[in-house]
């Protein structure tokens, strides 16, 4: 298997390309000052038939992206080619990694048995978690230790459940969307923080894409509808906002919920003989 970043004048050894026998990807900056868009498009037009050649570029992004130690590094850019890469290499070579179940036993030291240090043997030496809507969470191990130790792993409450709806396994990467409940009995640093105990229920769709260095979980980034969490411990009105509460989570599990309800102009693109 071979790998290669933003190679210069491919497109002028194309009359080598079916040497090329062994699975290969190739990566592409969109603004690569040194291979013009054109030249691309004549190595993915010559590779178009071999199933074997993956060729990807990545907008916006110069040559050089994927080296952290240049003014070009573009890290989303070399962040996406980096697990492709490793996509096609352990695809070919290995070692494979059951990260369904590396997952699984992460969650299970979180909210099971709520043993911090389990938790953080899971991961990497230098992890990362951050809660999108609330900016929470920890970089590095011991930032992140504090954080599970004083205000997640042992500050949710006792009926916190998470609800599988579904997951995907890349070769690096685990994108996990499920519906998270809980009772407000108390104050949730990292959902919730400074808000006082309600004791009202909350239901939400909470995604999280979790993101793995070899068996080893090296970051987290998770997101939810925090608007939905506010109207449902009723610190926020929705009366005249675009969102909702419960139903958020229930049309999760049911998709013929209806849809629109909080569009007042759904109405208007009515076809006439339903609007008659």
């Amino acid at each position: 298997a071979a790998a290669s970043y933003y190679g210069v004048q491919i497109e002028k050894q194309l009359h080598l390309k079916d040497r090329i026998a062994c699975p290969t990807v190739m990566h592409f900056g969109g603004e690569d000052e040194h291979v013009p868009m054109e030249a691309v498009e004549q190595v993915r037009e010559a590779f178009a038939d071999a199933d074997h050649v993956l060729i990807n570029v990545y907008e916006g992004a110069p040559h050089g992206f994927a080296n952290r130690f240049r003014d070009s590094y573009d890290k989303a850019a070399a962040g996406m080619a980096h697990s492709r890469t490793i996509a096609l290499l352990r695809g070919t070579m290995g070692p494979a990694y059951d990260l369904d179940h590396l997952w699984d036993m992460h969650c299970y030291y979180e909210f099971a048995t709520r043993d911090v240090d389990a938790t953080m043997a899971t991961m990497v030496a230098q992890p990362y978690v951050n809660h999108i809507p609330t900016m929470t969470g920890g970089v590095g191990y011991t930032e992140l230790h504090r954080f599970y130790k004083n205000h997640f792993v042992n500050a949710n409450p006792d009926d916190t459940a998470l609800i599988p709806v579904s997951r995907t396994v890349g070769a690096d990467r685990v994108v996990d969307e499920m519906i998270f409940e809980f009772t407000h009995d108390r104050e949730i640093d990292w959902m919730l923080p400074g808000v006082a105990p309600t004791g009202k229920r909350v239901r939400i769709p909470l995604v999280a894409i979790i993101n793995f260095r070899g068996p080893k979980l090296y970051h987290e980034h998770i997101y939810w509808d925090q608007a939905s969490v506010l109207v449902q411990i009723g610190v926020l009105d929705a009366k005249d906002l675009p969102t909702a509460g419960m139903a958020t989570a229930a049309k999760m599990l049911d998709e013929t919920q209806p849809s629109n309800t909080l569009m007042e102009r759904w109405a208007e693109s009515a076809p006439a003989e339903a609007a008659e």
